[in-house]
C-alpha cells in the first residue's frame, strides 16, 4: 500500500528542476517540449500551476537512458 502512495506523488516545478539539477526555467521548457532532441515531459495543468507525477518523470528519465 505504501508503494502505490509513493508513486502517486505530485511534483512541482521546482521539485522536477530539483531533481534533474537544473533551473525552473529549463525545467518548464522540458515541460513544453522546447528543448531540442528531448521529448516533453508529461506534466498536469492545474490553473497556472503545472505539476508532475513523481512517475512520470522517473518514466521520463529511464526512456532517456535508453536512448543514450
Amino acid at each position: 500500500m505504501q508503494e502505490d502512495n509513493a508513486k502517486k506523488k505530485i511534483l512541482t516545478l521546482r521539485e522536477v528542476a530539483e531533481r534533474l539539477r537544473c533551473s525552473k526555467a529549463h525545467a518548464s521548457k522540458l515541460l513544453k517540449g522546447q528543448v531540442h532532441g528531448v521529448p516533453a515531459l508529461t506534466h498536469m495543468e492545474m490553473g497556472r500551476r503545472k505539476v508532475v507525477r513523481e512517475e512520470w518523470l522517473e518514466q521520463w528519465m529511464n526512456e532517456g537512458r535508453r536512448q543514450c
